[in-house]
């Protein structure tokens, strides 16, 4: 005859009186965290050719890939209008990029409402590739005189890591549906 389990897990996993998400943390933490990503292009980081990916916008369509309705379609204006103020491209060029990037992720939840990882790492391989590609066309209109061929090392690593991207949505997604105490 098996041990009975402590009570601390009996009760995992039930829901227990007097405990909610807190709407507010639900809703700012996805916010926060695309905004955390986009600063990451604070960091201390040199070389010579773009290599580090806009990790903003890896989060931006984790969040859209995870939680779908979470994000209205507008988010893309005020978030990326914070990622420009950061990332040195021409102001606007994000604003734009990001709200046709939700448009665009709004239509492929319509049209495919049940996806698998592969394929969602396959949507966002491709919009990540169409997002650098018109990031680099922008910032060339802008004064810039890079060539194509300089985004490939920043293209490989932004799509091998948008699974971490979307691992740690994922995590911040529990985290922020933690119940805690209602008042």
């Amino acid at each position: 005859m098996p041990a009975p389990l402590p009570r601390q897990l009996q009760n995992f996993g039930k829901p227990r009186i007097n405990r909610a998400p807190s709407p507010v943390f639900a809703m700012v933490a996805p916010w926060a965290l695309v905004m955390l990503g986009s600063l990451s292009i604070l960091l201390p980081l040199v070389a010579s050719a773009p290599v580090v990916p806009p990790f903003g916008f890896l989060l931006l369509i984790g969040w859209q890939q995870l939680r779908p309705g979470l994000f209205p379609v507008w988010a893309g204006l005020p978030l990326g209008m914070f990622d420009d103020m950061f990332s040195g491209q021409p102001f606007g060029s994000a604003v734009l990029l990001w709200s046709v990037t939700m448009v665009g992720l709004d239509v492929v939840e319509a049209r495919f409402p049940w996806r698998g990882f592969w394929f969602n790492w396959l949507v966002s391989a491709g919009i990540i590739a169409a997002y650098l590609i018109l990031s680099l066309a922008i910032a060339n209109l802008g004064g810039g005189k890079a060539a194509l061929h300089i985004l490939i090392p920043q293209l490989v690593v932004s799509i091998l890591t948008y699974p971490l991207a979307a691992r740690v949505v994922g995590l911040f997604d529990r985290f922020r549906l933690i119940p805690v105490r209602e008042v």
